[in-house]
């Protein structure tokens, strides 16, 4: 009997773990989500830009200000920026693919240990 309840309170303690390891994964989709749409906008505005010529004047938000920005320095900007993004979306799935197989193996564990605990009741009932 009390074989039974250490491995009940070691299938618990899994089972918790493999709830946050649900919530991190569902976390880390959601930032890769929020990425995936700045990219998008971001090269958008970078085949908005591609689309001007030279002399034309553009302008960049800072604050409640317009501010006159060099054609090529926003290009610039817009590019290292559509960079960074796609750095962190690469690094999210590797995230997010290192907690899927923590997610696996956890899973399995807990299965085996269901198992192990109805073994052991199903032993117990019959003697």
């Amino acid at each position: 009997m009390a074989a039974v309840k250490e491995l009940t309170r070691d299938l618990e303690n899994k089972a918790n773990d493999f709830r946050k390891l649900e919530k991190d994964i569902q976390k880390n989709q959601q930032v890769k989500k929020k990425y995936t749409i700045q990219l998008g906008e971001n090269e958008l505005v970078l085949k908005e830009l591609d689309l001007l010529n030279e002399d034309t004047n553009v302008y960049k938000l800072i604050g409640p200000v317009l501010v006159k920005q060099d054609l090529a320095e926003a290009n610039a900007n817009v590019r290292k920026r559509i960079e960074y993004i796609s750095a962190e979306l690469k690094r999210l799935d590797g995230t997010l693919q290192d907690l899927q197989e923590k997610l696996n193996s956890k899973q399995e564990s807990i299965a085996k240990l269901q198992q192990r605990i109805q073994t052991l009741q199903a032993g117990k009932a019959k003697a």
